[in-house]
Order: structure tokens, then sequence, then C-alpha cells
């Protein structure tokens, strides 16, 4: 007989806006143009999503210096890039679509106005990830100074004190991003911050969810990909939020059996980036070998939805 479980299934999971949007993208310009379409970098984190879009005749390059002179297509991820590759892309004549999300741009076009206006910016967020470098990329070199920790935020010399503004990655932890922001404030109560949240509708939503879960749950586990940075996210929130055991998983075949074999109640959620087929292989994985209830905890509806680049809203349509 089978030993039972509860599974907490939090809503909202896995794909936002944004990169349902960008999937698609991909998937409307194989449709108009045919195979061969180029993505520069992975559309979004996950390997399942480009495996599948690979399948279907996408080929992803890391810069535009690896696709040849070509009609076809060429898009570019959702993290966003810096104002650089636009600018090569035109140089080559390469057409190119931007599957950047609009709740990305929105960050690039406030650190435009803090440039033009002549303030130092100051970005939070983590080195090295895409979307940091293409916000970085959208002003001259050393325009913005990029802060990723408290301590970072307390050693922080600005060159104009009194003329700061801070902008955000859109996939931090809501609770680490503010605590660095207070200190910010704290020492430069003149900074000025987003008019609304840089921290994006979809990444609250998933770790306000887990936080309702963890407390619950003898152990959490996160279906996503190690390089995507709002599923990492979900497992720290979910360690702070209480749960003992937190993990972060790609595949149901990465389960580690030992690790669960105390469990009676299992949260799971997905990271944006993660499609709900792997968390229903996850469950099913569960289901072999346990009695399984499921309860799913909702605490926010997403209604929201971009707009398709115009080029490719016929092809939506038709």
């Amino acid at each position: 007989m089978k030993p039972p479980l509860k599974i907490l299934l939090c809503s909202p999971r896995g794909f936002c806006a944004g990169v349902d949007r960008a999937i698609q993208i991909v998937e409307l310009a194989l449709k108009r143009y045919g195979p061969p379409v180029y993505v520069r970098h992975e559309i979004v984190h996950n390997r399942y999503v480009v495996d599948s879009l690979k399948a279907k005749g996408a080929v992803f390059v890391d810069e535009l210096d690896q696709i040849p002179d070509t009609e076809a297509p060429v898009v570019f991820s959702a993290h966003g890039v810096a104002k650089s590759v636009p600018q090569e892309a035109a140089a080559r004549n390469l057409f190119h679509v931007d599957a950047t999300c609009p709740l990305v741009t929105k960050v690039h076009r406030e650190a435009e106005i803090h440039f033009r206006k002549g303030r130092e910016i100051v970005l939070i967020g983590h080195a090295g990830h895409p979307e940091v470098i293409g916000t970085m990329g959208q002003l001259p070199s050393g325009t913005v100074s990029l802060i990723e920790t408290v301590e970072d935020a307390r050693a922080f010399a600005p060159g104009s004190p009194d003329a700061l503004a801070f902008i955000t990655q859109t996939t931090l932890s809501v609770d680490d991003t503010a605590e660095i922001v207070s200190v910010l404030r704290a020492r430069f109560p003149e900074i000025i911050g987003p008019h609304k949240e840089d921290i994006c509708y979809a990444t609250t939503n998933r770790q306000d969810a887990v936080k309702a879960v963890a407390p619950r749950a003898d152990a959490t586990i996160v279906v996503g990909a190690p390089n995507s940075s709002n599923s990492q996210r979900l497992v720290e929130v979910a360690r702070r939020a209480g749960c003992p055991k937190a993990v972060l998983l790609q595949r149901a075949s990465d389960i580690d059996w030992a690790t669960f074999g105390d469990v009676a109640t299992l949260a799971i959620t997905a990271g944006a980036s993660a499609p709900e087929v792997l968390v229903e292989e996850m469950i099913g994985a569960f289901a072999k070998r346990y009695d399984i209830e499921v309860e799913t905890v909702s605490t926010a509806d997403e209604t929201i939805g971009f707009n398709l680049p115009r080029a490719l809203r016929e092809t939506a349509a038709g």
C-alpha cells in the first residue's frame, strides 16, 4: 500500500505573460517565415522549452556573429539586450524581432529617463544575468552601478549623492530587494525609485504563493532551471518561510527519492519560465509512489497579457 502524500500546488506558478509571449514569438516566426529562425540566447531559461523550439527549427546562438548573412528572422530573448545588439543587427541588415518582456523594457525606459535627467543610476540585480547585462547596456559604459547585496548598498559611494536613482532586475527576491532599498533610502533620502515596482507582478505573485504554503510543507519542489533567477529565488523564499527542505528540480528524473522519504506534505511550484507539462510530470512521478491528494493554494489571479510585435500579429490572428 502506498503511503499518503498531500501535495500543496501553488497558484500562480509557471509561465508568466512575458515568457508566454516570447515563446509565441518564436513559434509564430517559424510558422510565418519557416525554419530556420535564429534566437540570440535562450529565449527563456528552460531547457525543455529550448529543446522543443529547436525541434521545430529554431537555432539558438550566443552572439549575432554566429549567424550567417541571412533573410531569416533573428529573435532577441525575453531578458532584453544591450542597445549594441539591435544596432549590430541593423548594420548587418538582419531582420530582427524583439521578444523582450515589456516589463523589462519598462526598466530600460526608466534608466534612460534618469540618465537624461542627469541622475546617477543604481541597478539592484545579479551580475552576469542576461537581464542585468541588457539593462546596463542601455546606457554608456560606467553610468550604471550594480548593487547585489545589502553589504554593497552599505559600501556604495556615489559620485552624486544628491542626484541618485535606483532601478531593479525584474526577477529578484521581493524581501531581499526591500532590505537593499531600505539601506539605500536610509543613506540617501533623496534617492528616486521607480513609479511602480520594477520587480514584476509574476515574480511577486509566485513568491507570495510560496510564502503561503511553505510553512505547511515538509518539503518544497520548485520546477525550474538552475540559471533561472526567479526560480532560484522561489527556493530561497520557501526556506525563509520555514520549509525545512526546498529544492530546485528541472525534471521528474532529477528527484532524489531519499530526500522525500519522510515527507507527508509537499509543496510544488514552478518558476516563470517552466511549462505546466513539467509540473504535471513531477506530480505524476509522486503519484506512482504515493497515494496523493492535491490541494491548489491560490493567492492571486493573473489576467495580464502583452501584445505581440506588429510583424507577427496577422500570423497570430490567422
